[in-house]
């Protein structure tokens, strides 16, 4: 699915098309610095029911939030140098016990997903815009 974002509250409509699509609990969400990744996830989390106020966990790695379907698991590896480091965080533990876990720049720990399921958002930035593509 392709979408494009021209202003803040485009996120809705992205939001409203997706979680009717989300089929796994993996969801990889890809972008440069100020793409649009945790605002994503704020209307996102919003949408699922979370009263939990959103925030990037650029320094705290992961964050965790309450949902009407279950804990949401919302992960931020930028500073995270090899797949050592990810694993010492006990990723596997959250992605075992989550309704949903939420992987920004999940570059790091990619390759391990081989054989699972999961969704991939990516978003880049053109002037003005955002274009969007999830599958």
């Amino acid at each position: 699915m392709q979408f494009t974002i021209n202003t803040i509250e485009d996120w809705q409509e992205v939001v409203d098309t997706i979680i009717p699509q989300l089929k796994h609990n993996i969801f990889l969400l890809k972008g440069n610095l100020g793409a649009g990744k945790t605002t994503f996830t704020q209307f996102l989390l919003k949408n699922m029911g979370s009263k939990d106020e959103v925030n990037s966990p650029t320094y705290s790695i992961v964050n965790e939030y309450n949902t009407e379907k279950g804990k949401v698991y919302h992960f931020d590896l930028y500073r995270l140098k090899n797949i050592e480091e990810v694993y010492d965080i006990g990723i596997e533990e959250y992605l075992d016990n989550s309704f949903l876990c939420i992987i920004e720049w999940p570059e790091v720990y990619e390759e391990e997903l081989y054989g699972l399921n999961y969704h991939t958002m990516s978003i880049v930035n053109t002037d003005e815009k955002r274009e969007i593509s999830f599958e």
